[in-house]
């Protein structure tokens, strides 16, 4: 098939897109260049729903896939302009596209407004499947880390694989974006977050449980004139009627007769630690399980010095901290470097919670922080590590001799005792095995020069692996942190351990 270039529409380092004129039949289409290899597109051609471009072709090549599908008039919806029932119709049809694609094993992750697309015909249409994959059955993490900071789930930053569930929660906050001041509504509140909960197992299952929900929600507010009509009578006749409206009974207690999970205590005395961009709190020992701590945390970004509103503003990022390696044992402290999520100069605020273990203890409530100003939207990216390299070691135990692998660069001295290291090491299909995080400090002290990785398994069970690196500033108002792209360039990459590269 043969296409004239009417107009370039985007072009960047991951994809091209062009609007092109098929010759023969003089019909306007989309023309996608993408980077790599991008096996969901086959899939997605053969599949049809309203709410869905029809695919016309799809060709790959181990640089490249090319996209050709349908163009639609249209635009973005506008909060500003949607009326109750219109917003009702986009929950319906945008649930029903996305239950048809996790029904194929197909995950979006990339649900935001501007990837919907109101056409003239009125419907709904998803777009833009860059970064959607097929869900693949055992496999922990997803393979790359992709999706709009903001809108994925901490999943989606490499915590575990994405699902529908990773859907359902950028679904939430695409809703809350659509609400407007709407969001702020109770009946609101509760199913947007549930959407958004951090924990998938607690989120709506199914996008199917998300349209019942506002389903549910549009059927009351259709009634509310009645209701408010009834209310209204209630009142006038309250003074003929002999006895008040009965009171709603109170909760029957557990019939188990175990005794229910304790709440953990908030964490003390959040604060950031100076103009380090690290987020600091008073270590809560009973969070987490099996020996590992484990606390949530939200971001929040302010034109002003203003607190947020837990019930009302929405986090810029929400996250997972676990493991004890971010404990400061002198001072009984949990420290996190959140500076890779301060992007835009603005009052900046952290939120965090212990995290219970379901069985003894279950949640604390978020405790907020004071303000931090970042200025720093415009200074210079800390150094890339340079000279990538595997280093082993062997050490005398007394059950025998062991070898420890460590992630080492050459350029530690260019960086700040603060700035933190997150080693993340990929096998060879380019699926994340771990990552590890330590300060340079932690790794002066214990004088390898590295990070150890000593939950790598052995590379005959499933090696090799190579890492890469990416720095957390403790100077974010004077440098930036050095963030990996997606997908990671081969220069950022270590060489194979072992040395010989996969075939």
């Amino acid at each position: 098939m043969e296409y004239q270039l009417v107009k370039l529409i985007r072009q960047g380092q991951k994809s091209t897109v062009r609007l092109v004129r098929e010759a023969d039949s003089g019909r306007l289409l989309i023309e996608k260049v993408l980077r790599g290899r991008h096996p969901v597109y086959a899939v997605l051609k053969d599949c049809r729903h309203p709410g869905l471009p029809q695919l016309y072709e799809v060709r790959e090549s181990d640089e490249s896939t090319t996209v050709v599908e349908e163009y639609i008039e249209g635009a973005a919806p506008d909060s500003a302009a949607l009326s109750d029932r219109q917003l009702h119709a986009i929950v319906r049809e945008l649930c029903s596209v996305l239950g048809f694609l996790h029904g194929k094993g197909i995950v979006h992750r990339d649900i935001k407004p501007s990837n919907l697309l109101l056409a003239k015909d009125g419907r709904l249409r998803l777009i833009d499947f860059d970064a959607a994959r097929l869900q693949k059955e055992n496999i922990a993490q997803d393979t790359t880390l992709l999706g709009t900071r903001g809108y994925a789930p901490p999943e989606q930053y490499g915590f575990a694989q994405t699902d529908a569930r990773s859907d359902i929660y950028a679904l939430g906050v695409t809703l809350e974006q659509l609400l407007g001041s709407r969001a702020r509504k109770p009946s609101y509140q509760k199913i947007l977050r549930k959407c958004t909960a951090l924990d998938p197992d607690k989120r709506y299952q199914s996008v199917e449980q998300v349209q019942r929900a506002f389903s549910r929600r549009y059927r009351l507010l259709s009634a509310g004139g009645a209701l408010l009509a009834v209310v209204c009578g209630g009142l006038l006749l309250r003074q003929a009627l002999p006895a008040a409206l009965p009171q709603p009974a109170p909760l029957p207690e557990a019939e188990s007769g175990e005794p229910a999970p304790a709440v953990l205590p908030m964490p003390g005395r959040p604060h950031w630690d100076g103009e380090t961009g690290i987020a600091v709190w008073d270590n809560v020992p009973e969070s987490g399980s099996n020996g590992e701590l484990r606390y949530r945390f939200l971001v929040f970004r302010k034109d002003t010095a203003e607190p947020p509103d837990l019930e009302n503003d929405f986090p810029i990022v929400s996250g997972l901290s676990q493991g004890n390696w971010a404990l400061r044992a002198a001072s009984g402290e949990y420290q996190v470097n959140l500076s890779a999520h301060l992007s835009e100069n603005g009052f900046h605020y952290f939120a965090a919670a212990a995290v219970g273990d379901g069985v003894q203890y279950t949640d604390s409530s978020f405790a907020v922080s004071d303000a931090f100003h970042f200025t720093g939207e415009a200074a210079p990216v800390l150094p890339e590590p340079s000279g990538l390299a595997w280093t082993e070691l062997q050490f005398n135990k007394p059950g025998g001799p062991i070898i420890s692998r460590y992630a080492t660069w050459e350029n530690l001295d260019d960086y700040a005792d603060q700035d933190s290291f997150n080693v993340i090491v990929f096998d060879a299909s380019g699926s994340i095995i771990l990552n590890n995080i330590w300060s340079k400090a932690q790794i002066t002290s214990i004088g390898h020069n590295g990070i150890e990785l000593s939950r790598l398994p052995a590379p005959e069970e499933s090696g090799p692996y190579r890492f890469a690196v990416e720095v957390y500033s403790s100077r974010p108002n004077e440098y930036r942190s050095f963030l990996l792209r997606n997908p990671v360039p081969e220069e950022c990459l270590s060489p194979w351990y072992p040395l010989d590269p996969p075939e």
